[in-house]
């Protein structure tokens, strides 16, 4: 039985929806919390740092349960071939809808409201919107080998992000690393360019090292836990890339 949630209760004030969000996150009600941060953008576009996480924390959840899904039915050779496939179809239909649904706050509140700062917070909002456009082409291929719509929607925002987070925010923030990280992948898995994947990867995670020294403590554990992810990635991609150069050159 579905429940409007929002209906529930009365105070609909920022303050009050930002506490719902908290404590939906507690819970572990991410569509809830969707609900609640959805209430709050639509009343004020300049979110605080907690409120745009928080944002962040609700669809990420709920988008990770589904492409979760979406990856399991994805697998070759199925029992009940024909069951699965319709059921993967739903769980596109879902992924298309929360997806469509945060790229709408994004682009038609988020990203206009901070357009020209040059700050954090459009880094930020660029990065969403291109992480959920890389979400939507994992499904939405183009049989002709070129990027989906949505592959190049990604690219256009992680390389407005990119360009805004080199000028504004320093080697070692942990929003410019996790840009680089998530743009990188996009090269690998979305783009199909390993090569572009690790000269990314590789140009981010040398230029934070050599400012390692500067890392304040409040960002210290996510700025080397993403440099981490940086690494662990370059070092697969180098190996697959070397193994597949063996193999063409033995073939």
């Amino acid at each position: 039985m579905s429940t409007d949630i929002l209906a529930t209760f009365t105070d609909k004030t920022p303050d009050n929806l930002v506490g719902l969000a908290r404590v939906a996150e507690q819970a572990e009600r991410y569509d809830d919390m969707c609900k609640f941060m959805r209430e709050l953008v639509k009343q004020k576009n300049d979110l605080t740092v907690e409120e745009r996480n928080l944002l962040s924390v609700a669809y990420k959840n709920v988008v990770g349960a589904r492409r979760a899904s979406w990856r399991t039915l994805n697998v070759d050779d199925q029992t009940d071939a024909a069951i699965v496939d319709k059921y993967k179809k739903v769980v596109e239909k879902e992924l298309d809808e929360i997806c469509g649904e945060v790229l709408d706050l994004l682009k038609t509140i988020l990203i206009e409201a901070v357009n020209g700062k040059g700050d954090e917070s459009e880094v930020f909002y660029q990065k969403m919107a291109a992480d959920y456009y890389r979400y939507l082409s994992e499904f939405k291929e183009d049989d002709s080998g070129k990027p989906s719509d949505e592959g190049q929607n990604a690219t256009k925002h992680y390389e407005n992000a990119y360009n805004i987070a080199k000028s504004s925010l320093a080697e070692t923030h942990p929003t410019r690393l996790g840009l680089a990280l998530n743009f990188s992948v996009c090269y690998y898995e979305i783009l199909k360019q390993p090569e572009e994947a690790c000269k990314l990867a590789k140009e981010a995670f040398d230029a934070a090292i050599q400012k390692l020294d500067s890392l304040t403590d409040e960002s210290y554990k996510d700025s080397t836990l993403i440099m981490q992810l940086l690494r662990d990635n370059l070092t697969l991609w180098t190996s697959e890339t070397a193994e597949q150069a063996v193999e063409e050159v033995e073939d």
